[in-house]
């Protein structure tokens, strides 16, 4: 049995996009919790098993598996037939978990310290900046149309994210944009806002 623990129109929004790609939200058992935000609403959900109150956080019978990029790695080797992910064996599997990992390990945390307008020679070291996740994103994709080709992937849906949800932080680089334009031509995009709209909290 498959549990998500999902807050409406947060990190975890990316995963309920992701079953919807798979086409088995269907499937999975979503339950709706609460989390802090950033205006102070909300807060600790005690239904939520996640160690530090988080989402996402999916359970497979009765493994938790956390982080996106971990769970979006588990659904797709879980639920290859869509080709969203790479299996052990293809050729383009490393290339796959590369793109997953660099999110968290660089991505991400990158976004948020220049958004914080944090800056120091340590972090500059261990995560780059921006101009190098820019120039990273932009070779690839003056090659391709999406990360992994010219299929999109759970890949794209990951790294696409931040810049959905947080628009200041999209670079003025028509390759970008119009990648992310592709991706949020995708049924799925609207779809899993309207989803959230229907069951965020009163």
């Amino acid at each position: 049995m498959l549990t998500l623990y999902h807050a409406p129109q947060s990190r975890s929004s990316r995963i309920i996009r992701l079953l919807m790609e798979l086409g088995i939200l269907d499937q999975v058992d979503i339950r709706i919790v609460t989390i802090p935000r950033h205006d102070g609403s909300g807060g600790a959900d005690p239904a939520n098993p996640h160690p530090e109150g988080k989402v996402p956080l999916l359970v497979h019978d009765g493994v938790e598996i956390w982080e996106s990029n971990a769970i979006i790695l588990y659904l797709t080797d879980l639920f290859p037939a869509q080709g969203l992910g790479r299996s052990v064996g293809e050729p383009d599997r490393g290339t796959y978990l590369s793109w997953l990992a660099w999110y968290g390990d660089v991505v991400e945390p990158v976004i948020v310290l220049d958004a914080a307008g944090l800056s120091h020679p340590y972090l500059d070291a261990t995560f780059r900046g921006v101009p190098e996740v820019v120039a990273r994103l932009s070779a690839q994709l003056e090659k391709t149309p999406y990360l992994l080709g010219s299929q999109f992937s759970a890949a794209d849906l990951l790294l696409v994210s931040p810049y959905v949800w947080f628009p200041q932080a999209t670079p003025d680089v028509p390759v970008i944009k119009d990648w992310i334009a592709r991706c949020q031509a995708r049924p799925s995009a609207q779809q899993v806002m309207e989803f959230d709209q229907v069951h965020m909290p009163a």
